[in-house]
C-alpha cells in the first residue's frame, strides 16, 4: 500500500496572524469528531450550537474530523446551513488560521480533516491513507508556527482511521513512516479519531515516540464513545518531544448532545 498527497488539500484565510506577540510555552488543544455538524443517528443539524461549544474551550489549536467542505442538497434541507464551509465557519474569528484536508468526495459534496490555529500554519498536506475499494480516510498534516519564539514549530497531525483493524494497522504505519521523516526533535502532536476500539494503537505507535496524554495520567485513553454515555476508547491526543497536562474528557451536557463523540482537550508545554 502506498501514501499519496490528495491534490487539493486546503484552504487558507486571509486573516494575518501577529507573530511579534509574547513567547508562548504553553497552549490548548482540542479535538472532536464534529460527525458533520449532526447529532447521533443524524436527527438534528447542531452545528451553530457545536460553534458555540468550541468557542467556549477557548482553545489555541483544534483538530476536527468528518466535518464537510461542501454539500449541494443540506442547505436546501436546513435553513440554518452555513453559506461557507462548516470548518471555515466554526473557525469564526476566533481562529485566523485553517486547514482543511478533502478525505471522502462523493457527487453531492466532501468532507474529512480540517485544523483551526490561533498560530500560524506555514505549511500543510494531507496524506491519503485510504485502503483501495474501502472507505476513505486521511491525514492532515500542519506545521505551526508560535509566535514570540525564534524558529519555534509544533507539527500537528489530525487523523481519522478505519473501522477495521487491518485497516488501521496500515494506516499506523503510514502514520509512523511520516514521523521517522521529521527532525528527532521536532515537537509532534497527534490527535483525532482512531476508531481504536481494540487499544492496539499505542503499542504500534510507541517505538514511534509517542505518548498517549490520558494513558500517561490516567492509565488508559479516555471513554469517548458514544458521547452520551462513553464506553469505547476511539478518540486519541498523542505527544512527542512535549508535555502534557490536565486532560479532560468533556462528555456533560451541551457536549453529550452536540456529536456521537465525546471531545478530548489538553494543555501543551514545550
Amino acid at each position: 500500500m502506498s501514501s499519496r498527497q490528495s491534490t487539493e488539500t486546503s484552504r487558507e484565510p486571509t486573516q494575518p496572524v501577529n507573530q511579534d506577540l509574547a513567547p508562548v510555552n504553553r497552549f490548548t488543544v482540542l479535538t472532536v469528531n464534529t460527525h458533520k455538524g449532526f447529532t447521533a443517528l443524524n436527527r438534528r443539524f447542531i452545528l451553530p450550537e457545536l460553534r458555540e461549544a468550541v468557542r467556549s474551550v477557548a482553545a489555541d489549536v483544534v483538530f476536527l474530523q468528518e466535518v464537510h467542505g461542501t454539500h449541494e442538497h443540506h442547505p436546501q434541507r436546513y435553513s440554518n446551513w452555513p453559506s461557507m464551509p462548516q470548518y471555515e465557519f466554526l473557525a469564526d474569528s476566533l481562529w485566523p488560521q485553517f486547514a482543511y484536508g478533502r478525505n471522502a468526495v462523493y457527487p453531492e459534496g466532501d468532507h474529512g480533516n480540517a485544523l483551526l490555529s490561533k498560530f500560524q500554519i506555514i505549511r500543510h498536506d494531507n496524506l491519503d491513507v485510504s485502503i483501495s475499494g474501502h472507505e476513505s480516510r486521511g491525514m492532515l498534516h500542519s506545521v505551526l508556527r508560535l509566535p514570540g519564539v525564534e524558529g519555534q514549530q509544533v507539527h500537528a497531525i489530525c487523523v481519522h482511521l478505519g473501522l477495521r483493524e487491518g485497516h488501521r494497522v496500515e494506516q499506523l504505519k503510514l502514520l509512523c513512516k511520516r514521523l521517522s521523516e521529521l527532525p528527532a526533535d521536532a515537537p509532534v502532536i497527534v490527535a483525532g479519531d482512531f476508531n481504536d476500539w481494540r487499544g492496539k494503537a499505542s503499542d504500534l505507535l510507541q517505538p514511534c515516540g509517542l505518548r498517549e496524554v490520558f494513558a500517561e495520567h490516567w492509565g488508559k485513553p479516555a471513554r469517548s464513545f458514544p458521547a452520551r454515555l462513553p464506553m469505547l476508547r476511539l478518540d486519541r491526543i498523542y505527544v512527542r518531544n512535549l508535555k502534557a497536562r490536565q486532560p479532560q474528557v468533556l462528555s456533560v451536557r451541551p457536549w453529550s448532545h452536540l456529536s456521537d463523540h465525546a471531545p478530548l482537550s489538553v494543555e501543551i508545554e514545550l
